[in-house]
């Protein structure tokens, strides 16, 4: 089954401030916690629900994520569990309402916390051509992100050294005691929840366990991309932390402007400039496109913003065999300076033109007459 988005889960709209969502979140959990729904698996399940929301809206990085991929771009990012990095906030709102902050804090005992994270994911925002968009390409990339150390393989200690577990929780991450019936479970500040200290940093990465780095990649384009298309690159985002997985790089799609052609969809529309002589007489014509010409014909008597349809003759559809169509508008071209043999003809044409005129008044006239 498909996840609930975010926002309906907490009952607040897109544009909603950061108090807004903590307040819902409040009201939910309250609502919902499972010492006040005692065997009762729909309030746990609205509970975790609930708490899964406001994981991710609640840290701004995520919250834009979301806003742009969906569960996608946070996949990896929720439901870790109580002890997951980014829950203290939850941990803190529980303890105002229940006085404990892990919830699900029995029975864990002294278990040491994962350090793994998953790494970031990246956005590249690409521009191409409407020609690239038509056949396809293969785009070269220079992506800067955060990869494993590899003097250090990622543990951010000094060669011939190793982290050391945190005196402060004994390697668990948190730091318990009792308050009243519960025990409460708290993150460990020194360690970050890690469980684990670095006393001699990699002279490389500083402790990081990740250097900042330019990868060059190749990333194939799909024919029929249009602005706004986003390709995702699994696994090519920033490397995670302590042996977590890698993010994924989400390339965005921009389509700079054409001379010629206008797209809308899969059409693509254009002009074709004719001169009188053709619109008048009649004539077979070359209308251009993204990959050579179409020959068409154009009918005498044709008039300015006449629009010719090409089937097929447009933009490929992503992910199908089929194409959009090419939509010509003819615009019939006025000379702005003449030969003298061309004045001479058009001054002759002018007095035909002129008579045809006079003579169309005239039976205009009569039948005005007789009715």
């Amino acid at each position: 089954m498909s996840k609930r988005d975010y926002y309906e889960v907490l009952g607040v709209n897109r544009t909603a401030s950061d108090q807004e969502i903590k307040s819902a979140y409040r009201r939910l959990a309250l609502l919902h916690h499972p010492d006040k729904n005692p065997n009762n698996p729909s309030a746990e399940e609205k509970f975790k629900e609930a708490a899964e929301a406001y994981q991710i809206l609640a840290d701004t990085e995520q919250r834009q994520r979301y806003d742009r991929f969906g569960h996608a771009g946070v996949s990896s990012g929720a439901g870790q569990g109580w002890g997951a990095p980014g829950f203290g906030g939850i941990e803190d709102i529980l303890g105002d309402l229940f006085g404990f902050g892990d919830v699900f804090s029995g029975g864990r005992g002294g278990a040491r916390r994962s350090a793994a994270q998953r790494g970031a994911d990246l956005r590249y925002d690409l521009e191409i051509t409407l020609e690239d968009a038509y056949n396809g390409m293969t785009a070269q990339l220079r992506i800067p992100r955060l990869e494993t150390c590899e003097t250090c393989k990622g543990n951010g200690a000094a060669v011939g050294t190793q982290p050391e577990n945190c005196s402060n929780c004994g390697g668990t991450g948190q730091v318990r005691y009792q308050q009243g019936f519960f025990s409460v479970a708290r993150t460990c500040q020194p360690c970050r929840g890690a469980g684990r200290v670095v006393k001699s940093p990699c002279p490389d990465c500083r402790g990081a366990g990740r250097i900042e780095r330019e990868k060059q990649m190749e990333v194939k384009i799909p024919a029929g991309v249009e602005t706004g298309s986003r390709l995702r690159v699994q696994g090519e985002g920033e490397d995670g932390t302590q042996g977590g997985p890698s993010g994924d790089l989400y390339v965005v799609i921009h389509l700079a402007e054409h001379e010629r052609f206008e797209r809308q969809g899969n059409n693509l529309y254009a002009s074709l400039p004719i001169t009188f002589a053709q619109a008048a007489l009649g004539s077979d014509v070359y209308v251009g496109k993204i990959d050579g010409e179409e020959k068409i014909k154009v009918p005498s008597g044709t008039q300015t913003g006449t629009v010719f349809r090409l089937k097929g003759k447009g933009m490929p559809v992503l992910g199908s065999r089929g194409r959009g169509d090419l939509f010509v508008a003819v615009s019939v071209v006025t000379p702005t300076s003449l030969t003298r043999e061309q004045r001479k003809l058009l001054e002759q044409l002018s007095v035909v033109e002129n008579k045809d005129l006079e003579d169309k008044g005239l039976v205009d006239k009569v039948r005005d007459i007789f009715g």
